[in-house]
């Protein structure tokens, strides 16, 4: 394949992208939905308010490319990335959002996101970025590529990285006593996927149940 061709499954350079734009403000949908229609070479498909609308509404539109909210009300933007890559989804994922903290660029990125953007990025620089993601191109905000660098030279001491936002959540209803299968229909997410955010709390916070999980977590103030 040579430098400039086309990675199977991205559509043509020339070719119109569709997208589908998920975020909990409906102002900010407005917002993107209006700038990329008045753009040429974009069209919008359709919106989504949290990550599970975006898993139906990705599989009915199938857009080439879903920029992707992190923390939304009834369902996240990882879990919503990790399942569409489970399912094998064609479309590529950028996140667009306010956050850049590790806690949620780190997990994004594992869970498959193609991009990483924070919402103050200039119009064109956003255009760009959904056109290299489209193609399969890997982009990163400087803010965020900077973190990613640093988290991959600086390994953190086993037990005191931070929670991300879903794994708190996790944490907090496993402190009520919330069987997993319950924090499941809560959350909106397979129970498959709590035991993997409860394993996440158990290397974090270096420990080995849920009673302990409970324990260091009132300790450390992520419990209040």
């Amino acid at each position: 394949m040579t430098a400039d061709a086309t990675p199977p499954g991205a559509p043509p350079p020339d070719a119109v992208i569709t997208l589908l734009v998920v975020d909990d403000h409906p102002v900010v949908r407005d917002g993107l939905r209006g700038m990329f229609d008045s753009a040429p070479g974009f069209r919008v498909l359709g919106e989504a308010a949290n990550g599970v609308e975006a898993l139906g509404r990705a599989a009915v539109l199938d857009p080439d490319v879903i920029l992707m909210d992190l923390r939304m009300p009834g369902g996240g933007g990882v879990d919503a990335i990790r399942e569409l890559f489970r399912r094998g989804a064609r479309a590529k994922v950028l996140v667009l959002t306010t956050y850049d903290t590790d806690s949620d660029t780190i997990p994004a990125i594992e869970a498959g996101a193609t991009g990483y953007l924070l919402k103050d990025a200039p119009r064109e620089e956003l255009f760009g970025a959904v056109r290299a993601a489209a193609q399969g191109r890997t982009v990163l905000s400087p803010a965020v590529a900077s973190r990613l660098v640093s988290a991959v030279r600086t390994p953190r001491a086993p037990g005191n990285e931070p929670l991300s936002a879903r794994e708190r959540e996790v944490l907090a209803l496993v402190a009520r006593g919330t069987s997993n299968k319950e924090i499941a229909r809560e959350l909106f997410i397979s129970e498959a996927t709590v035991k993997t955010h409860l394993t996440h709390v158990y290397a974090k916070l270096g420990v080995n149940d849920r009673a302990a999980a409970v324990a260091v977590g009132y300790d450390r103030g992520i419990l209040g």
